[in-house]
């Protein structure tokens, strides 16, 4: 366990204006996605899509770490044959790998899911410390619902997270704790903020429970945001005010940083949100962007699976990019992005 190596990573991962790209989307959610825009899901046009991403030239301004998945770890660039974990360390971007097998039913509770993987992974966390990923992402999923999320499926996941992490920081990789609160249903934003308040009071104590580092651990937020299907929705300084006073009563001062999942906001939501919790007074920790779909759709439609269009695609992402590293520094204004249209 290299503690200055952890200190070093997690440091970088949170540096003032930058934020994450998850780009570890699995070949399911990956083919749901390409589907959207016309192009088959297969090897070499996941890799190109990649290979877009992340050759944009001056992403590095705004993005410090990428999340990889296992194909795109072991994926060479297209133009120059060189490992994606190796360009993009030239570049100044950690490469970063998504360690989870994915999320299933948890038994004796129906409608709840815990996150497995455990099995294997110090071996396979040696792997990817050899092939160059400096840190790791381990999603679980919590439901909000009848009865939901249950003290057994909070229990459950924190203390998978709390395990993952320990055997990430055991390999000098620095964990991403990714507890997401889910957006679907109805329930308003006050039950949001009771389930996301529970379910970061569960994971914090587990992680205290395994002896993990806190100052070598960065969360993965969800926001405090209303259902998708809730009648009454909020606005970008209500949402701010409820997921950072839950982050001040949950989240210790000693993490380097907190990082927010989009998690099916819109691409323009998803930066004002961040903007707002930016502006924020006494904030412990910096907040910054860890983004999906709110980084890539933009690219996405505008490549559609065509070498004609890279330039344009890699033109959304860098303007995406540094909208949200604005937003961390509570400098977005929403006329920057009407201006680009």
């Amino acid at each position: 366990m290299d503690m200055n190596l952890l200190s070093k990573t997690a440091a970088a991962m949170v540096a003032k204006g930058k934020g994450l790209l998850a780009a570890d989307e699995s070949a399911g959610t990956c083919e749901k996605r390409f589907s959207s825009v016309g192009v088959e899901c297969n090897e070499p046009n996941r890799r190109a899509y990649r290979d877009l991403l992340f050759t944009t030239n001056g992403i590095e301004e705004f993005v410090s770490g990428v999340i990889l998945f296992d194909e795109t770890l072991r994926q060479n660039t297209v133009a120059g044959n060189q490992p994606f974990a190796e360009y993009l360390q030239k570049k100044g971007i950690i490469p970063g790998i998504k360690v989870d097998k994915g999320v299933h039913e948890l038994a004796l509770s129906p409608g709840e899911k815990v996150t497995e993987g455990l099995d294997g992974l110090r071996d396979r966390l040696a792997e990817y410390f050899r092939l160059g990923a400096r840190f790791a992402k381990w999603r679980a999923v919590i439901t909000i619902g009848e009865g939901m999320p249950s003290h057994s499926c909070l229990y459950a996941n924190a203390h998978a997270l709390a395990r993952y992490s320990a055997l990430c920081q055991e390999a000098s990789i620095v964990p991403i704790v990714e507890p997401e609160v889910l957006l679907d249903g109805n329930h308003t934003i006050e039950r949001c903020y009771e389930a996301s308040e529970a379910t970061l009071s569960a994971l914090f104590a587990a992680l205290r429970a395994y002896n993990v580092s806190l100052e070598h651990t960065i969360l993965k937020a969800s926001m405090v945001l209303p259902g998708r299907d809730c009648l009454k929705q909020a606005g970008a300084g209500q949402v701010a005010e409820y997921t950072v006073r839950c982050l001040k009563r949950t989240v210790p001062a000693a993490l380097p940083g907190v990082v927010f999942l989009s998690g099916g906001q819109s691409d323009v939501n998803a930066t004002a949100h961040l903007n707002a919790m930016a502006s924020m007074p006494n904030l412990p920790w910096p907040l910054t962007f860890s983004y999906s779909r709110a980084l890539q759709n933009p690219a996405l439609n505008a490549w559609r699976g065509s070498r004609d269009n890279v330039a344009a695609a890699q033109q959304a992402f860098y303007h995406r990019a540094r909208m949200n590293s604005l937003a961390s520094q509570n400098k977005y204004r929403p006329d920057l992005d009407k201006q680009a249209a």
